[in-house]
């Protein structure tokens, strides 16, 4: 088993901790991208299938979650966290130049990928979305209402697997109240700014998704992936499968087609 280090990185707005596993001789670097109100300590299996297969892996918690600094869960602008992400992920590159980059975004992350993608898409050999928020989120019509009810993820929507949901709802680093309206605010101008393009043109892309996800429901992403994907696309869908797909029943099989993926192109 590969031990997560940790090391500080001056965000916007404050410090990020950003996490590493690390093999011995790297051949690329895996860039992983968490969802809303979780952190990346919750990936260390899916860090350890990437760093198997040679991988350098890296990420932030994102402002207001996890480990890092912040407010909870508050997010005002994308665009800022998008170059927090891209500042990680110029240090990874500076401490070893010449490796391909692969960023793995998931939910929230997924959206933010995807528009890392837009924006730096030539300095990726792919991009890889898990369940990515994209087009459209039915939660952000919370947003409109004059008091936000206090509706955290229902646990159970996870995964099948119902030892994901308990261990997610007895992580202290987890954000179990209610939604900020800030937060959701910018999540509906970040979809608009994905919305508006660019396309992803030649960057590989793989998009996954669990055809059961009842919290980023696979319809309205679909929509959004149409508008931006590019000219080098691939979908996966998984019957049954939840919205935490490495976390799934069929974890194995969907760690197996994201490394295949990624080593496909670097």
């Amino acid at each position: 088993m590969t031990a997560p280090t940790t090391t500080s990185y001056e965000g916007h707005l404050a410090p990020l901790v950003v996490h590493r596993w690390a093999p011995e001789a790297p051949r690329w670097i895996a860039v992983l991208v968490h969802g809303y109100a979780e952190h990346l300590g919750r990936y260390q299996h899916v860090a350890q299938r990437l760093v198997d297969d040679g991988a350098l892996v890296v990420g932030p918690d994102h402002l207001g979650h996890g480990a890092s600094d912040g407010e909870r869960v508050l997010i005002p602008d994308f665009g800022p966290v998008i170059a927090d992400l891209h500042g990680v992920v110029e240090q990874a590159r500076a401490e070893h130049p010449g490796l391909p980059v692969v960023m793995i975004g998931h939910s929230m992350g997924g959206m933010i990928a995807a528009r890392y993608g837009q924006r730096f898409g030539d300095e990726l050999a792919a991009l890889i979305l898990s369940g990515p928020v994209l087009g459209s989120w039915r939660v952000l019509k919370l947003a409109e209402r004059a008091e936000i009810p206090d509706l955290p993820i229902d646990p159970s929507t996870l995964s099948r697997d119902p030892g994901v949901g308990e261990a997610y709802a007895a992580d202290p680093l987890v954000w179990h109240g209610r939604f900020r309206r800030e937060t959701l605010i910018a999540v509906r101008l970040e979809l608009a700014r994905i919305g508006e393009g660019p396309r992803l043109g030649s960057l590989p892309t793989l998009w996954m998704h669990g055809e059961d996800d009842a919290i980023v429901p696979i319809g309205p992403t679909r929509e959004g992936i149409e508008r931006i994907k590019g000219d080098d696309f691939t979908d996966v869908t998984y019957p049954g499968a939840r919205h935490e797909i490495f976390n799934e029943t069929n974890q194995d099989e969907v760690l197996a087609t994201t490394t295949a993926f990624a080593l496909a192109h670097v």
